[in-house]
């Protein structure tokens, strides 16, 4: 920029580049020094050869692809742009690096005028000093770069701690964009105690205190930059994604960000690549190669600048279509154009700081011409070779030639841009901060010193530190900017979809912001309908290591793999999962059941042994006919009371066994029916007692058989026992002893209603519990001792003579009731819910109808069918 002193030139002058000083410079009481990256101003030529791009630089065209190798000689304007010259023998190859053609960066000195321009308005800020600048053009990456800064600083190069420059030194200095480059003009700030404001994105490198004790850098941190890529991750449900950094502190710092935030939310590394700064080698293309072969087609890439166009255009022209590669902002600037086209084979998504709007920038910048500012060398540049100011090959161009209403505000966006960059937003706040600092220093001079002390010292570099590090002001766009890293606010990003087409557009549209200052499920907005997927694609690319599970399957880990990649399992029987991605299957509760496809809980159905089903109510009417016929036996038994027949098989022990029969029938009804808490107590004590009564009733007129033929003379013992009726006592002592048995059973863990809701599917059956298993097998134990007793004395008796001698009838019944309950114990494990009751139910009619058959069908049919063997005589 020009000095605001310097008189008014007619655009009628001639300027010629070869003679003017590469320099912007703006005078001020107190300076700041700028270094920026302006001198590879240049535009694309037409191709002259296919494949191969040209520029030109300084009325020339330069064909890219040889830069790194060799630097252009003048060209006589009797030649034509296509016979291009390469003077070999005196190459400068560290010049003319391969840099991206772009006029943006002359953003960085407007935004720097406007700043400044803004501030020297406002006398009160800075009690009446000024601020001025001197711009120094650096290229980002040279070795050339300290040299440069040196001669800027002072003049000269070869005389080391004297300044060849007089007037006003700088009191402080601004680089950047690039933190490779601050980093390298730090070296030389810092042994001079210059204060150091960098205007590229937050470097982690540049945070040591250390190393840089006086830089500060001006953008916001990037602390949220990992959340913000992995919300817009899990925003497209992307789980599968591939890492690329650089070997630098940047890229380690950001990957151990990345992977504990991946980790956090279930996003798997299908990849990580970790790239050195020399370029495209065999080496690395071979890490390409792995990007291809991965089924990861998201990619996210983070590095500076510096190092983005090889991995650009490898991206491009090596990577299978169709992969996303989401990027921070500092990939932005150098991209070159022919990448990454709107519809092309990649999608660029890229988070850029947000920043509001500076009111009153783009007028300002619609104001800007060289007439306004004729000391400015790279404005001057810029003029010319946008609106063809001279036909002229040669340096020089003639003004006049130029259109007298140009303004920057016509040339295309791709070109350049009128909004404030993120960058040129920076070197603004940058400005206002060292005015604040400034301020703050002039107040606390005026407090410390007289007034003719501070006329003679002007304010110095080394005391600016103190008050730079506790700068905190409100800018004019309403955002807090804060110098001190330890204090610094969070970064908020927009989300920017490149567009290329047509080639050279390079339009970011905003798509979305991500701010870290929102509630956690809203930090993330987005309008996904304004990108523009790779060709081929109607929407989102897929990037998953497995397809979803869908509903009714849980996900299973393949082993040795990632968390992602897992196989889908069906869930198991009565579980169900009714959402995708689902790492485990509900079990559903027991008055539910899962449906077949796994996905949904259904009520039960209640189910239970009840008389309206065919089973219940074949067994009921088994039970009541039983106990009916047993009834009419008793009540032949009554009758006939007086027969031989009746009189001989002991007559109380036929009819308490008979009524111990009708008993153990009409308790089987007990299992039949809804249960509750009192049937579930009676059902095993009444069956336990009943059978108790009929067993010891057996054994009874068992031992009763025996005594009565073991007698041989009336005066022994025996005979004294059967006249006695001792026989008889061995009903209420078992009787008792079972009673018991079953007073223990109710006491410790008695019997309660169950459900069962794995016998049917789809129902939940109402059982009793037994409570205590060892108390039921107790009280069924005993009842086998029993009879295995009463057995075993029939089975002796059983060839004792007589007409009416039961032993053998005994005998039979009690095999046929020990058979019954032997079969049963299997059978009743095996079975489950209703027809493990029913097996119950079944075991006690058949053991009861046994022992009815064997004692007492022989002597009703003697009794109804053969009364002539019912006799004295035949006794």
């Amino acid at each position: 920029m020009a000095e605001v002193s310097y008189p008014y030139r007619s655009l009628a002058d001639t300027s010629c580049f070869s003679i003017m000083k590469q320099r912007a410079h703006l005078h001020g009481d107190v300076m700041i020094s700028e270094f920026f990256p302006l001198y590879t101003l240049g535009i694309y030529c037409s191709v002259i050869a296919e494949g191969e791009y040209y520029y030109k630089q300084y009325g020339i065209c330069v064909r890219d692809s040889v830069l790194k190798a060799c630097r252009p000689t003048y060209i006589p304007t009797s030649q034509k742009s296509e016979k291009i010259i390469f003077d070999r023998t005196n190459t400068d190859a560290s010049k003319y690096e391969d840099k991206p053609l772009t006029f943006k960066n002359y953003q960085f000195v407007l935004a720097l005028t406007f700043a400044m321009e803004e501030i020297n308005q406002t006398p009160a800020l800075l009690h009446n000093l000024t601020l001025g600048f001197d711009i120094c053009n650096v290229e980002d990456g040279l070795p050339t770069v300290f040299k440069n800064s040196f001669i800027c600083f002072f003049g000269s190069y070869m005389v080391p701690n004297y300044s060849c420059i007089s007037g006003n030194t700088s009191i402080g200095a601004l680089t950047g964009p690039s933190g490779v480059t601050s980093a390298q003009i730090g070296t030389l700030l810092d042994l001079y105690r210059f204060p150091q404001l960098t205007i590229g994105p937050f470097d982690q490198a540049l945070n040591d205190r250390r190393k840089f004790p006086g830089l500060y850098q001006v953008a916001s941190k990037d602390t949220s930059i990992a959340t913000a890529m992995v919300s817009l991750l899990l925003y497209f449900r992307w789980n599968w994604v591939g890492l690329l950094t650089f070997l630098d502190e940047n890229g380690l710092w950001i990957l151990h960000l990345l992977k504990e935030e991946m980790d956090k939310n279930k996003v798997c590394v299908a990849f990580e690549l970790v790239l050195t700064n020399n370029g495209i080698s065999p080496e690395t293309m071979g890490r390409y190669n792995q990007i291809n072969k991965s089924s990861a087609n998201i990619l996210i890439i983070y590095g500076a600048k510096e190092y983005a166009l090889d991995v650009m255009e490898v991206i491009e022209q090596y990577l299978i279509k169709g992969k996303v590669c989401i990027m921070n902002s500092q990939w932005e600037l150098p991209m070159k154009r022919r990448y990454f086209m709107r519809g092309s084979f990649h999608v660029p998504l890229a988070f850029a700081h947000h920043h509001p709007d500076v009111s009153g920038f783009t007028d300002f910048v619609k104001a800007v011409s060289p007439s306004k500012y004729p000391e400015d060398f790279f404005l001057a540049r810029l003029w010319f070779l946008s609106f063809n100011c001279s036909d002229s090959e040669s340096d020089c161009v003639t003004w006049e030639n130029c259109p007298h209403e140009a303004s920057l505000d016509w040339l295309p966006g791709y070109t350049f841009d009128m909004t404030m960059s993120g960058d040129s937003y920076n070197i603004y706040n940058a400005v206002y901060a060292v005015a604040q600092a400034l301020h703050e220093m002039v107040l606390h001079q005026t407090e410390v010193q007289t007034i003719e002390s501070r006329k003679q010292t002007g304010p110095s570099p080394a005391q600016l530190h103190p008050f730079l590090k506790n700068t905190q002001f409100q800018n004019a766009a309403g955002d807090q900017v804060i110098l001190d890293d330890k204090r610094k606010m969070e970064a908020e990003y927009d989300i920017v979809n490149i567009w290329n087409f047509p080639q050279g557009l390079d339009l970011k549209v905003k798509i979305g912001k991500f701010s870290p200052f929102a509630l956690h499920d809203h930090q993330l907005s987005l309008s996904e309908d304004l990108v523009e997927w790779a060709i081929g694609t109607t929407g989102p690319v897929h990037s998953v290591c497995s397809e979803s599970c869908g509903p009714g399957f849980r996900k299973s880990l393949q082993e040795g793999k990632a968390a992602c990649c897992f196989d889908c399992t069906p869930c198991s029987e009565n579980e169900m999962a009714n959402g995708t991605e689902m790492e485990q299957c509900v079990k559903c509760p027991d008055h539910q059941y899962a449906n077949t496809e796994r996905n949904q809980c259904l009520l039960r159905a209640a189910n239970f042994l009840h008389y309206g089903e065919p089973v219940g109510m074949a067994l009921a009417c088994m039970a009541l006919g039983l106990s009916t016929l047993t009834a009419a036996v008793l009540g032949v038994f009554v009758k006939h009371h007086n027969t031989p027949i009746v009189k001989a098989n002991n007559q109380a022990l036929s009819y308490i066994l008979l009524l111990s029969l009708i008993f153990c029938f009409l308790c089987s009804l007990l299992f039949i029916g809804h249960p509750n808490t009192v049937t579930c107590i009676l059902q095993q004590t009444t069956f336990g007692v009943a059978f108790t009564v009929a067993v010891s009733a057996v054994l009874a007129k068992t031992v009763t058989v025996v005594l009565a033929f073991k007698i041989t003379s009336p005066g022994r013992r025996m005979r004294w026992l059967l006249v006695s009726g001792a026989p008889n006592f061995i009903i209420p002592i078992c009787t008792l002893i079972q009673v018991t048995l079953c007073g223990i059973w109710l006491g410790t863990s008695p019997p309660f209603i169950d459900t069962d809701t794995h016998s049917e599917h789809g129902h939940i059956i109402f059982l009793c519990n037994k409570g205590s298993l060892t108390a039921f097998y107790c009280v069924l134990g005993y009842l086998g001792s029993l009879a295995l007793a009463s057995f075993t004395v029939a089975f002796l008796a059983r060839n004792l003579p007589d007409t009416f001698n039961e032993a053998k009838f005994l005998t039979f019944s009690m095999l046929v009731f020990c058979s019954v309950w032997l079969t049963f114990l299997p059978v009743y494990h095996s079975a489950k819910g209703k027809v493990m009751v029913a097996v119950e139910v079944f075991s006690i009619l058949a053991s009861s109808a046994g022992l009815l058959g064997c004692i007492f069908v022989p002597k009703c049919y003697i009794i109804l069918i053969r009364p002539d063997i019912n006799s004295t005589k035949k006794l």
